[in-house]
């Protein structure tokens, strides 16, 4: 849709695409102020400023609308067979993730999860398997505090790739 027909939505319509954007209610009815918006680089600002101005409460319930990465290892091959061919094609030589990189990023995500109390949050568009486990791996020793933020920054590049995508004609 264009921004002109989004500007043009009923607010409940609205509330509704910007859900798919990010699942955060503070952040939808924060959006919903910021409406109409003059053009797109206005949109991105002010879905970065409501982001940012939220407590932590509100990014938690964001993370609680994304699928767990390695639910179980059966999922995790699935995900990363489907991506494996497109991958290969932009990346020349990435093949597909190995079944001990599925096993790692099944556990690791377990042990993320029991030690920061959310699922892993990270902005996987053009990831490998490897690049994601990598990331699990060192974010896995921040400090609860900081690993919050990360995750946060994580959330509002999704948000924004969600909002390029309602906006693509």
């Amino acid at each position: 849709m264009t921004l002109e027909q989004l500007n043009a939505l009923p607010k409940l319509a609205l509330a509704e695409a910007l859900r798919q954007c990010c699942g955060a209610e503070a952040w939808v009815t924060g959006m919903l102020e910021k409406f109409p918006v003059p053009d797109a680089d206005t949109l991105m600002d002010d879905a970065k400023t409501v982001w940012f101005a939220l407590p932590e409460d509100d990014w938690r319930e964001a993370f609680t609308h994304h699928p767990k990465i390695g639910q179980d290892v059966e999922s995790l091959r699935q995900k990363f067979a489907s991506t494996a061919q497109w991958a290969a094609g932009e990346q020349g030589g990435v093949q597909a993730a190995s079944e001990e990189t599925l096993q790692a990023l099944a556990a690791g995500n377990t042990e993320y999860e029991q030690k920061f109390g959310y699922i892993f949050i990270v902005f996987a568009t053009g990831k490998t398997a490897d690049e994601m486990l990598a990331l699990l791996q060192a974010r896995l020793l921040n400090k609860p505090e900081d690993e919050i933020r990360e995750a946060a920054t994580e959330q509002d590049k999704i948000t924004r790739l969600r909002l390029e995508k309602l906006l693509a004609p």
